[in-house]
């Protein structure tokens, strides 16, 4: 990859130590990759683009944490929120911590990838959502067939 292009990458290192650090992407298209030893490696993000990073790490007494970032890609000198492993940072549309609020999330992609849509595809507007719902102790709201396609009618619109 050529230097200009890498600088607009948005860059998340993974770390996999079984049972004490593991990291992960549930959805998003990756751009670029590097293994950086056995147990680390880097993905890189097109602008614009989203991505699901999870994060669970332990010690001897159980799970100290457990966090999804739902997270757009942001152009070079667009503001963004910082996060931990993920360089510059990004556009932080959703936030959840505990394992099960984690696990509540990671079913409503699985909800959203069964209807035939893919997560990375999906309304900003819809992770934002789930986020404050999510915040406010209630279920979010099933992201359909119906409303997946008034959301590229809208984007097409815009563009």
């Amino acid at each position: 990859m050529n230097g200009m292009c890498e600088d607009r990458l948005t860059r998340v290192e993974l770390i996999w130590i079984e049972k004490k650090i593991e990291s992960w992407i549930r959805f998003g298209r990756i751009a670029h990759e590097q293994i950086l030893d056995r147990r680390r490696r880097v993905v890189s993000f097109r602008p614009d683009s989203l991505f699901a990073f999870v994060r669970w790490a332990a010690n001897d007494y159980g799970t100290i944490i457990s966090r999804i970032d739902i997270v757009r890609a942001v152009e070079p000198g667009d503001a963004y929120q910082t996060l931990p492993f993920v360089r510059p940072g990004g556009d932080i549309l959703l936030r959840i911590e505990g394992w099960p609020k984690v696990e509540s999330v990671l079913r409503h992609i699985d909800a959203i990838e069964a209807a035939g849509i893919d997560a990375c595809d999906v309304a900003v507007d819809h992770w934002r959502h789930v986020a404050h719902r999510m915040s406010a102790g209630q279920e979010p709201r099933a992201y359909t067939a119906d409303r997946h396609q008034a959301w590229l009618k809208r984007r097409s619109l815009e563009q």
